[in-house]
């Protein structure tokens, strides 16, 4: 199946089945989450299973939350995970550490969240819905407007909430480099659903052609 023109991220994947499956229907990376409270975490060596498999096709990125930086370059050495997406209170400074295979995730949920966003260096920065006392996951969307202006002069990678029926709408409004998506192709936590990863990327595909 040909792959969609804009980056496709399918995240907090936690069984081989649904990364090879999400990959052959197009997705260009794959997220699978090492943070201790997410209901989609997995182990180091399930992380690194998924990788030895997908990683000649697509990115796998790993989603990690106020580690230190030695701890994340030992993911780094022990699953062949390169890529990180620093998903707490991370500094500047510690992404810098980890650049150029490293992004921000930002919680938006205003004007000083996008400028935020910005401050942050590399190429990507991931933007989600700003949910108290979550870092992520919860299927919330948040004001794409907000986040227009960034799109403009960086990779941003849009998440939150999206899923087969608003990513078109998204895409419109926003006109990210990439999007991101877990809850909104699930069964249940951490179990995608392959009709509708099917259909989410079918959408993402859409938009660009329309």
């Amino acid at each position: 199946m040909a792959e969609s023109a804009r980056f496709v991220q399918v995240c907090g994947v936690t069984r081989l089945a649904d990364a090879l499956f999400a990959v052959d229907a197009g997705a260009q990376a794959i997220g699978v989450n090492l943070v201790p409270a997410s209901s989609r975490r997995v182990d180091l060596s399930a992380a690194k299973r998924i990788a030895d498999a997908v990683s000649d096709r697509a990115l796998v990125v790993a989603v990690v939350a106020d580690l230190s930086v030695s701890e994340m370059k030992d993911i780094r050495a022990s699953t062949g995970i390169e890529w990180l997406q620093l998903h707490g209170g991370e500094s500047n400074g510690t992404l810098s550490e980890l650049l150029p295979h490293a992004f921000k995730a930002v919680r938006i949920g205003s004007a000083s969240d996008a400028a935020l966003a910005d401050s942050f260096d590399g190429a990507r920065v991931l933007v989600d819905a700003k949910v108290s006392g979550q870092l992520g996951g919860t299927g919330a969307t948040f004001d794409w407007s907000l986040v227009r202006g960034l799109s403009k002069s960086r990779q941003v990678i849009l998440a939150g909430g999206l899923s087969p029926e608003n990513v078109r709408e998204a895409i419109r409004v926003v006109n990210p480099w990439g999007v991101d998506v877990a809850s909104g192709v699930e069964r249940q936590p951490g179990i995608k659903d392959p009709l509708k990863v099917l259909a989410f990327i079918e959408a993402v595909r859409g938009s660009a052609a329309a």
